[in-house]
Formats: C-alpha cells, sequence, structure tokens
C-alpha cells in the first residue's frame, strides 16, 4: 500500500481542528520536562560549561559530530574536544568521527584511514561522518570528481560494515541547490546560495546534477548492504517528504535526522500539513531530531545557547503544538504538527538511542 494511503486507524490523528492538541501529546510546557537528544550538532569549544548548563536546564544529550569542513576546526582539534566532552561528560555527549580524503588514491590509505578510525572508536566515538565534499568538490590525479560510489571506497566503506559502526552520510545539497534562486522555497537557502554562488548548482550545470548525487548514495547503499547508514539532513531528499518515503521503504535499515532541514517540512507543511503528519507517523521508528547548529567563530557563548534554545524551543513547538506561528525560513506562518506523544518521544530520545547504543551513559563512579 502506498504511504499515502493513510491506514484508517489514523484519520483520527490527522483530523484535527485548528488550535487542538494530540489528546495524547505534549505541550510546550513539556519541553523541559523531557529527556531529548540532539543528534546532529558540532561543539568544538574547549570550555563548554555554558553548554552544559542549557542542556541539562533543556533535558537534552547530544551527539557532536566530527566534518571534513573548511571552515570547521583542524580534524585534530576537533577529535581531541568532542572525546575530552565525552569522556568529562559521558551522560551528557557523544561524539562521531570522520576521516580525511587527503591521498585516497594511495595504496595504503584504506587500512590506514581505518586503523585511524578503530582508535577513534576505541577512545569511545559511536559513528563515523562521511561528507559531502566526496562527490561535491573532491577530485582523481586526473581532476575527475569523485563520487561516494566510487570504487576506490569499497575497503573503507567494507571495513566500517564489518565493524558495525554507523555511517552519518550528508551526500549531495538540498534540492533548492539546483535551482533558480527565484524557486527556492525557503529563505535560508536563498539568502546562502546569493551570497556564495561558488555553491550554487544550478549555475554549474558541468557539476553532477541532483539525481546524480541521490544515484550514487543510493548505490553505495545497495553495493554494501550491511552498513549501518544514517542519512542526515533528511537524505536530502527534504524537499518531498514522499519521495523520502520511498527511499526509506527502498533501504529498511536506513534511518535519517531532521536537521537544517526543519523549514522544508515547514514548507511542505504548509501546502499540506496532513501529509507531512502522517509521514512522521508511519516513520516514526526511522527518523531523528538534530539541529546541525555550530558555535561560529565570532560567537560568544552566551549568543551560541541563547540561539541554540531558541532553536530548541521553536522546534519542539512545530513538532508537539498544534499552534500557528513564524519561522524564520517563510514568510508565512506555519502550524505545528501536534505529533503524539510516542511518535515525539521516538524523534527526540528513542531511536538515537537505538542507533548510537554506546552513547549517553553515566560514568563508572556512578553506577
Amino acid at each position: 500500500m502506498p504511504w499515502t494511503v493513510i491506514p484508517a486507524m489514523l484519520t483520527a490523528l490527522l483530523i484535527m481542528p485548528q488550535g487542538a492538541a494530540a489528546a495524547d501529546g505534549y505541550t510546550m510546557a513539556d519541553f523541559a520536562r523531557v529527556p531529548k537528544i540532539d543528534a546532529h550538532l558540532h561543539l568544538h569549544g574547549a570550555n563548554q560549561e555554558a553548554w552544559l548548563a542549557l542542556a541539562r536546564k533543556d533535558n537534552f544529550r547530544a551527539l557532536t559530530i566530527n566534518v571534513d569542513y573548511p571552515d570547521f576546526p583542524p580534524l585534530e582539534q576537533q577529535r581531541r574536544v568532542a572525546s575530552a566532552l565525552a569522556h568529562q561528560h559521558p551522560e551528557q555527549v557523544a561524539w562521531a568521527a570522520t576521516f580525511s580524503t587527503e591521498g585516497f588514491e594511495r595504496p595504503e590509505w584504506s587500512a590506514a584511514t581505518l586503523m585511524d578510525l578503530d582508535s577513534a572508536l576505541a577512545d569511545g566515538a559511536v559513528g563515523v561522518k562521511v561528507w559531502k565534499n566526496i562527490g561535491m568538490s573532491l577530485r582523481d590525479s586526473q581532476g575527475k570528481l569523485v563520487m561516494i560510489d566510487d570504487v576506490r571506497f569499497d575497503t573503507l566503506f567494507n571495513g566500517l560494515a564489518q565493524r558495525g559502526v554507523m555511517v552519518l552520510g550528508h551526500q549531495g545539497e538540498p534540492h533548492n541547490c539546483w535551482l533558480p534562486i527565484a524557486q527556492m522555497t525557503v529563505k535560508n537557502d536563498r539568502e546562502y546560495f546569493a551570497a556564495h554562488p561558488a555553491y550554487h548548482m544550478y549555475a554549474h550545470p558541468e557539476m553532477p546534477g541532483y539525481e546524480q548525487q541521490m544515484a550514487a548514495r543510493d548505490h553505495l547503499l545497495a553495493r554494501h548492504p550491511a552498513l549501518r547508514f544514517t542519512g542526515v539532513h533528511l537524505a536530502s531528499l527534504e524537499w518531498d517528504v514522499e519521495r523520502l518515503g520511498r527511499f526509506l521503504d527502498a533501504h529498511p535499515g536506513v534511518q535519517v535526522d531532521v536537521a537544517a532541514r526543519i523549514g522544508q517540512l515547514q514548507y511542505q507543511s504548509q501546502r499540506n500539513r496532513a501529509r507531512v503528519r502522517a509521514f512522521f507517523i508511519k516513520y516514526q521508528d526511522r527518523l531523528m531530531y538534530g539541529s546541525d547548529l555550530a558555535q561560529s567563530a565570532e560567537q560568544d557563548d552566551a549568543g551560541f545557547v541563547a540561539d541554540m534554545d531558541q532553536v530548541w524551543r521553536r522546534d519542539w513547538r512545530y513538532f508537539v503544538t498544534a499552534d500557528r506561528f513564524s519561522v524564520p525560513e517563510l514568510e508565512q506562518p506555519v502550524r505545528g504538527l501536534s505529533l503524539p506523544r510516542a511518535v515525539v518521544d521516538k524523534l527526540y530520545r528513542i531511536n538515537a538511542e537505538r542507533a548510537y547504543p554506546q552513547a549517553w551513559h553515566q560514568p563508572q563512579s556512578e553506577k
């Protein structure tokens, strides 16, 4: 049965008067009471006391993710900070490692990279991030762009599958990246790509298209069926929950997080709230909450935690209430999804605990 055919048992949940809340749902008053996990953010500062205080107040744990991103600190520094945080606050913070693609064509690269990742895993890393530079910017010695399903990565992904480690895959960009700016669906994309034309793929037809990026990722998953995989940023299928549902159906072992793509969900729910709500209910075991926030170099600790508290509360409002309110990504207000409590618990905690069973444990001295 297509996922768009809503089972009769969900009808009462999906057809609700405006302003109503799910009878079995949460409210804004529950925000600080309910245990939650932000399964996608980036904590880079050596001193995170302000963030830790906020996380305890708002009842959040976190997965901080290392990324081979030029605007982030060097990989060695990212790992050092993440490891220290997780060791010092294991009940609060877990971390995911990553790797450099430098020298990936050398015969010894795969074995050396797996050895390095083994060291990170032994140090407590609970996942490995694979970034969009593979497919978007990485080129081989012949000048050819290298896609994520390139056979030169087979040894790496086979090794990660054998280790049972969660791979967090960011492939491609939002669908808006391949559209004219005037056709983009959310304000933050229009502003970003207008300011960064080098990254606006619509203006670069010589680069792989959106469908090529998605096909390469799907080919990777087909070639490595044992690979544990989370498609971060809604697997770059944020623009269409029906298409995303087909992806999840085709890859039953895969999950996705919503990090930095909630605005695109809200754009869709402005047009068909029932469809987006039905998606969250049907795929409630496959979705994880994440914010993708990172402290910028010019932002002090107070500004960072204020932004995070605001984002966390605004996102909670969208998922748990039926309120109509304004969001930064859209010109017109959006109405919350008012998801059932069981769905919210999976989105905000249970699915992340299942995906990362070694994360967020109490120190030995407290057990």
